[in-house]
């Protein structure tokens, strides 16, 4: 925990400082790695060079403070929420702050990405340490200008003070600070001092978004661009043949019409290893046209011809594999402790069950889409990525460029959910460009992010444990999954160390279709088909299911066990929080309650899910969440985070369902594929336990809990376990709704 931190390396590693030519103080800093030792600020606000920093705290001479915000603006609130804790150790008022997405040259940023609910927790020390640096600038310039100790003034809300009661504003003394040294250490504020952190702040960009001004990728566009849209093999494993575009040139607006994808192919054939790539090694058909909505009409019209893959995969031939998997001998040991053999020989009694996943698309709202302008000497790409130095990067060598040429501008993503991590999309649009040597916007319609994009993997879960004189003595976890889902930390989240034997293991079968990263990545299932088993052990063993899991934690609190990634101690006081808060077994008949409790992406979150029946359907009426994310930012922002992923959970456990039939999705847009609907979502009531530990990632940990908590109030409703998603359509099989 920290209350209060002296800084103890040099300041000048990460910091240099500039008087702007306009006037005020300009701050460059680097938010992970050290900045060039040699680099010269600019002069002027308009020539920021990021080649040099990747961040910015400009201090104007009337005292207003521009933060230039760095991370990708996924929706999950960085872009204020990174700059409320600068401002909170520069100690500014918050309506003087100005916030701007900074500009991107990604050969010289470190962790500028928007994935695993990292960027909060990845920087919180770097920027609280550059805002208390950039006060204490300001501090010893007022001292000078009185001739008094620092140690004798102090500053707040953006007004240096001294003993004497005399006054300077930061606008006062930026151009006296800029001349200074850089202090080699400085001290953090008390978080119990804390003025703008911890309160509600509204989004920076709500106003913009609400006016729709321009923001998302798909609002970009420059003087002279064209626009393209491409067709891609209907199933996976096909590759193009022939097509015949007549139909499609005759119409107004479009431009031409080719193949893309020898370069894609020399791209794979080098050997590149990036989970940005998801490429596919056949041609593909490109309409370029002077609209979105020519483009796309063309492409409609194209006839193409397709060679049909070796293997057409079915969601049915998937099953047998993943069966076949866990019932085989290839599967990997992830973690062992104890020996479950003897474990299972000495039970008085062992339970096995086994859930299963289908793939499942991101849904973005907005669709794919990616600016680049490819010429002779640069390369500039616009658009929506959560991973902008991976892209490129990509780039780069997809077009056997320096990445030194390459620019990546980042805008605000309409949903990303891990989607964005992947650079295909951006990759097509380099390669349109540099054919057609113009500058270019690649537009996938809805259909292409259902039906040629990136799935959550199909993954299946076969769990056995061993009760012995009414105690949990062994554990067993076997996964498969299609491409490979298990993670090597997940081994060592709960119930690792509560449990003597203890293990383990995982396989893949190896598909054509693409699969990557899915909101809450490998716990996403995981925590529904762990939490709704360990609900069966309680009943089995005859105790309430929340004190279980209280009985197991006290056996991991004290732990040695380095490998362990929860706390013991953190989780029990959510479980302790969640229980309170929502009247767990008083709630009055007619409401059924199920519980669970998951730690992911370094946050232990618990919830409990409140459902009743009407005609004999779970309808989902709330959803008490009880949060340890260390200290809350934003706490508007951090509620929205939360209830999001809850409502998330909830739609995708209880309707999601992605599934092919000779390697082709079965849903292409949304009249087929079932997301939750307005009137289905719950109240969401979130609660987060106060403690002054570093902040950790809340953009997932909200999603993975909310499937179990659900699954389990279904079987206190109805008496009925359901042990695959969709639940509706497992229930369905059953016979228990209609």
């Amino acid at each position: 925990m920290e209350s209060q931190t002296n800084i103890d390396f040099s300041r000048r590693n990460f910091l240099k400082t500039s008087l702007l030519a306009s006037g005020g103080l300009l701050i460059g800093f680097n938010l992970v790695a050290a900045c060039k030792p040699k680099a010269i600020m600019p002069t002027s606000i308009e020539n920021l060079n990021f080649n040099d920093f990747n961040a910015y705290i400009k201090i104007s001479d009337e005292g207003f403070v521009t933060i230039f915000s760095p991370n990708p603006e996924i929706g999950q609130g960085v872009k204020t929420s990174m700059p409320m804790i600068i401002a909170e150790e520069l100690d500014v008022d918050w309506n003087k702050v100005t916030v701007v997405q900074a500009g991107l040259d990604t050969k010289s940023f470190k962790g500028q990405i928007a994935g695993g609910s990292q960027s909060i927790r990845s920087n919180w020390n770097v920027l609280r340490q550059t805002g208390a640096t950039a006060k204490q600038m300001l501090i010893n310039a007022a001292a000078q200008k009185w001739n008094v100790d620092p140690s004798t003034c102090t500053a707040s809300k953006g007004i240096i003070s001294n003993v004497k009661g005399q006054t300077l504003n930061y606008g006062d003394v930026v151009k006296l600070a800029a001349t200074l040294p850089i202090p080699e250490k400085v001290s953090l504020k008390n978080i119990k001092d804390f003025h703008i952190i911890g309160k509600e702040i509204v989004n920076v960009d709500i106003d913009k978004i609400i006016t729709g001004k321009p923001l998302f990728g798909l609002d970009f566009k420059t003087e002279g661009m064209v626009y393209a849209t491409v067709v891609r093999p209907p199933a996976f494993g096909q590759t193009l043949v022939s097509f015949d575009a007549t139909e499609a040139k005759s119409i107004s607006g479009v431009l031409d019409v080719f193949t893309i994808g020898e370069k894609a192919r020399n791209f794979l054939s080098k050997g590149y290893v990036s989970w940005t790539a998801i490429l596919s090694e056949s041609d593909k058909i490109v309409v370029v046209a002077t609209s979105t909505w020519a483009a796309l009409k063309a492409k409609k019209a194209i006839k193409a011809n397709w060679k049909p893959a070796t293997e057409l995969e079915s969601s049915t031939f998937h099953d047998q594999k993943l069966t076949t998997l866990l019932d085989g001998d290839t599967l990997k040991v992830i973690r062992e402790d104890g020996n479950i053999n003897d474990a299972f020989k000495q039970a008085d009694s062992v339970i096995e069950r086994t859930y299963h996943s289908p793939f499942l698309p991101h849904n973005c709202l907005e669709p794919m889409n990616f600016y680049a302008n490819v010429t002779a000497s640069k390369i500039e790409l616009v658009g929506p990525t959560q991973t902008p130095e991976e892209v490129s990067k990509a780039v780069a060598v997809l077009l056997n460029r320096k990445v030194e040429e390459i620019t990546v501008e980042m805008t605000r993503m309409g949903g990303g959910f891990g989607r964005r991590l992947y650079s295909d999309f951006a990759m097509e649009a380099a390669e349109i460009s540099n054919k057609i040597q113009k500058s270019v916007k690649m537009v996938s319609a809805r259909e292409d992010d259902m039906t040629t994009g990136v799935y959550k993997p199909s993954v299946k879960y076969r769990i056995k444990a061993a009760i012995k004189d009414g105690k949990i003595t062994g554990y067993h976890l076997k996964e498969a999954a299609i491409n490979g889902n298990m993670y090597g930390s997940i081994a060592h989240f709960f119930p690792a160390g509560c449990i003597p034997n203890y293990k383990v293991e995982a396989a893949t079968y190896n598909s054509s279709i693409t699969t990557g990263a899915w909101r809450a990545p490998y716990t996403n299932f995981l925590a529904f088909a762990e939490q709704s088993f360990f609900d069966e052990l309680a009943a089995a063993i005859n105790i309430d299911p929340i004190q279980l899991r209280l009985d197991l934690l006290q056996k991991v609190k004290n732990t040695t066990d380095k490998r362990i990634q929860y706390s013991g101690e953190r989780m029990e006081n959510a479980i302790k929080l969640v229980r309170e808060k929502s009247n767990w077994g008083k709630t009055p008949n007619g409401i059924y309650q199920g519980f669970a409790a998951y730690y992911s992406h370094n946050t232990h979150v618990a919830e409990v899910a409140d459902i009743e029946l009407k005609d004999g359907f779970p309808i989902i009426k709330k959803v008490t969440v009880a949060v340890d994310c260390g200290v809350v930012i934003n706490v508007s922002g951090a509620k929205n985070q939360v209830e999001g992923g809850v409502i998330d959970g909830i739609g995708h456990a209880m309707f999601g369902d992605m599934s092919f039939e000779n390697g082709k999705p079965t849903a292409q847009n949304f009249d087929v594929y079932r997301l939750i609907r307005m009137q289905e979502t719950p109240k969401v009531e979130v609660h987060f336990l106060q403690n002054e530990s570093s902040p950790t990632g809340l953009g997932e940990p909200g999603l993975p809990p909310a499937g179990g908590a659900v699954a389990n109030a279904i079987n206190a409703a109805l008496g009925k376990r359901v042990y695959s998603q969709p639940f509706v359509k497992a229930l369905k099989k059953s016979s228990v709704v209609g």
